[in-house]
């Protein structure tokens, strides 16, 4: 029996895809996370696991999402429930869980973005600026937090709601070349800065002792995985709405080293800038520590007001990760979208879904805060929810291991119109998914016993290990609960090109 279709949606162009691709995966993650993890990993010591980890993690990943998305044309739980079997529709679930639970602080990380751009573009950003005092009276004001909350949701929301072709894609085509653009300004000018050469060689010097150590590698694979988006669900999502004759494995490439190029253009700008700008090398590197929300909101932004023609500058690197936060955002939504697209839903009525769940319950996230204007429920989010990005890789792994890796490989992979011929190699780097996982997730466990020895048992120590087999146990235990109730609920294929057929069955089980 055939499945009901709906009205479809389509890619215009080739690079529409590949920028709503890149979009995805560059966030500010890129832009802030990456230079912090490079410069306390080592500098060039990082480089190298995490560019290994692009060929061994990440793009094999994207390559077999984007595959999987464009042969079942469904988002993450009627993938599951068609390639892997319908007793495996809970890991569908399971990835867009993780995605919406993101997506439910990053919006108001998204808020932090923008609220800094419009001080940078008032000229806000003077010398004589307590940027600490600044950063701590914007988080703890309720009423600021949740309006610029509220702005990046409905700014998504508009973009999504225009849908692929006229939403998604020209957002995508508009903000991925300017992004590109304010960050090789940003770079090029902080290696003007007298000084820079310093961050330059702490950027790319291999440190031996670094490279010997298990955190440099583990931090490298997962700001890969993070960064990239593999494991997100967005190139399964994306790849519902590509042409049949599209390409899926040099897309991958591109999506992952274009993600990887504006990582190091960013790293440029930032580690540059912080160790012209300090007296030590030992200071910069205190600088680079301060986390995520310190390096961008109160170091940086204090660097920027000290230097000549900082003031501009900063509202060129503010506008860089606001574009780098809003691709990311709408990606996300779509993610969600499209799983109660394929029930069913009116794109509009999706969206309205969404955006309340993005906005009710991020709240937490943009109000619950420490003493000196630490977002606590947001940290403890992102500690517990990040990760569940590589255990959403792992499910990926297995419905395509379950398919079988290498008749996966001649199938569906390499199909007469795909750019790229993926060898053998792809089957070798799969079978070490699981080691890698292992690998993984043992370091991250035992770091969160190690952090926290006297409290890592107490589930309400934010960034515990307790905390997050709690939330991860309780996520899972329903949606295996909720699997046969999942399976009921009928699906309604995209329309696609070619009238390519769209059975109601899985491929087995």
């Amino acid at each position: 029996m055939a499945e009901q279709k709906q009205a479809g949606e389509h890619w215009g162009s080739r690079w529409g895809l590949i920028f709503a691709a890149m979009g995805a995966a560059i966030g500010t993650g890129n832009i802030w996370r990456f230079p912090r993890e490079a410069a306390i990993n080592g500098g060039g010591a990082f480089m190298i696991p995490w560019l290994l980890f692009l060929f061994s993690w990440s793009i094999p990943l994207l390559i077999a999402e984007f595959t999987i998305g464009k042969h079942t044309r469904f988002g993450t739980i009627g993938a599951f429930k068609r390639f892997a079997g319908k007793k495996y529709a809970w890991m569908g679930a399971w990835m867009m869980l993780v995605n919406i639970f993101i997506m439910f602080y990053y919006a108001v990380v998204m808020g932090w973005v923008l609220k800094y751009f419009t001080v940078a573009a008032s000229g806000g950003l003077t010398a004589d600026v307590d940027t600490e005092a600044m950063w701590e009276s914007f988080v703890t004001s309720p009423a600021q937090v949740i309006f610029f909350q509220v702005l990046a949701i409905g700014i998504s929301t508009f973009v999504v709601y225009r849908g692929i072709a006229q939403g998604i894609e020209k957002t995508n085509k508009l903000l991925i070349p300017g992004m590109f653009i304010l960050l090789i300004i940003a770079a090029l000018w902080a290696l003007s800065l007298p000084g820079a050469l310093n961050g330059l060689k702490y950027m790319f010097i291999i440190r031996g002792d670094s490279l010997g150590k298990a955190d440099t590698w583990v931090s490298a694979l997962s700001q890969s995985a993070f960064s990239t988006s593999a494991g997100f669900g967005m190139a399964i999502t994306y790849a519902v709405y590509m042409k049949r004759r599209e390409d899926t494995t040099l897309n991958a490439f591109i999506a992952g080293l274009g993600n990887n190029a504006a990582s190091l253009i960013a790293g440029i700008a930032v580690i540059c800038t912080v160790f012209a700008l300090s007296t030590t090398n030992v200071e910069a590197i205190d600088v680079m520590k301060s986390g995520n929300e310190g390096l961008a909101f109160i170091h940086l932004t204090r660097l920027f007001t000290l230097m000549p023609g900082g003031v501009a500058v900063a509202g060129i690197f503010f506008l860089a990760m606001a574009f780098a936060a809003i691709t990311s955002m709408i990606s996300g939504m779509e993610i969600t979208v499209r799983n109660f697209m394929d029930h069913g839903w009116s794109r509009n009525h999706s969206l309205k879904v969404t955006s309340t769940m993005m906005f009710v319950f991020g709240l937490p996230s943009a109000l619950i805060i420490v003493g000196g204007g630490v977002p606590a429920f947001l940290k403890n989010q992102d500690h517990v929810w990040s990760f569940g990005l590589i255990v959403s890789g792992i499910f990926v792994f297995f419905a395509v291991w379950r398919y079988g890796i290498n008749k996966f490989r001649e199938e569906h992979i390499n199909v007469e119109w795909n750019d790229l011929y993926i060898g053998r190699w792809w089957v070798y780097i799969m079978y070490l998914f699981p080691i890698q996982f292992m690998f993984l997730m043992l370091w991250f466990f035992s770091q969160s016993i190690a952090l926290h020895p006297d409290s890592w048992w107490n589930p309400f120590e934010p960034e515990g290990f307790a905390t997050i087999v709690l939330q991860w146990g309780l996520a899972l235990a329903i949606l295996i609960r909720l699997n046969d109730w999942i399976n009921k609920k009928p699906m309604i294929a995209p329309e696609i090109d070619d009238s390519e057929v769209v059975e109601v069955q899985p491929e087995y089980g």
